[in-house]
């Protein structure tokens, strides 16, 4: 009975952990890569540029930006601190919870922990990033194919350019959408703005667990001593039996 109870209430959990869903929609390969300071450096730069504007990432400090992407505490003051804000404080955002409700029709949330929180993590930002499209119906005029009725706007609109969805009909009758073409081009390639949304959401990878840096750094080394202690502990073990017959 107590067995029957334990998976009764594991099956109430599945819908809330997002296990009971259907197939959500297919997401692209982001191809991040921590080890890539680069990368997460000219993230963090994209991310404050088109993105603290409505988005906080509460969870971290400037100052862990400046210490764990090897950038200069001066040039992270310089390019990265609001004004009003100092390099030892959280990412807030610099828009009021009532204008973004006025404006979109929802409080921006919090970016903190979006590539853990979404179901397939760095590659659900890349394709949400990409995944914008116009949609007169829409009350901002934009949609997305991976979050359908998204309230944000396309922010990177300038560097992907515009794209149009091109609808199939399907086997019911109605129109589905099949795929997004690039109706007016933006200041970025496709190939360029690929790099972007990688780069932006390595960032917001990092963000969301950042001791992933230093434990993916020093795994090697455990991996070594493990292996060395392995090593060590069969020749203890030949000794001890080296008598016994």
């Amino acid at each position: 009975m107590t067995k029957l109870r334990c998976f009764a209430f594991l099956l109430a959990l599945l819908p809330a952990l997002g296990l009971a869903a259907g197939p959500g929609p297919a997401l692209e390969h982001a191809g991040t890569d921590l080890s890539d300071k680069a990368s997460l450096q000219r993230g963090a730069g994209l991310f404050m540029n088109y993105c603290a504007g409505c988005h906080a990432l509460s969870m971290h400090r400037y100052s862990r930006i400046a210490s764990d992407l090897d950038l200069p505490p001066e040039l992270v003051e310089q390019y990265l601190v609001p004004p009003q804000a100092a390099i030892g404080e959280t990412i807030r955002t610099g828009i009021k919870a009532g204008d973004a409700q006025a404006w979109f029709g929802a409080t921006a949330p919090d970016l903190s922990l979006v590539s853990r929180a979404k179901l397939g993590g760095s590659d659900w930002v890349y394709s949400y990033l990409k995944g914008f499209y116009i949609d007169e119906a829409r009350p901002v005029g934009w949609n997305n194919t991976v979050f359908p009725g998204a309230s944000m706007p396309n922010v990177l609109w300038e560097l992907q350019g515009i794209q149009r969805p091109v609808y199939d009909q399907g086997e019911d009758g109605a129109a589905h959408l099949s795929k997004l073409e690039l109706a007016t081009p933006g200041r970025q390639s496709p190939e360029e703005f690929d790099r972007t949304a990688r780069d932006i959401s390595a960032f917001l990878q990092y963000v969301a667990e950042p001791a992933a840096l230093k434990r993916e750094s020093i795994g090697v080394w455990v991996i070594l001593f493990l292996a060395f202690f392995t090593f060590i502990a069969y020749l203890l073990k030949l000794e001890y039996w080296r008598d016994v017959h």
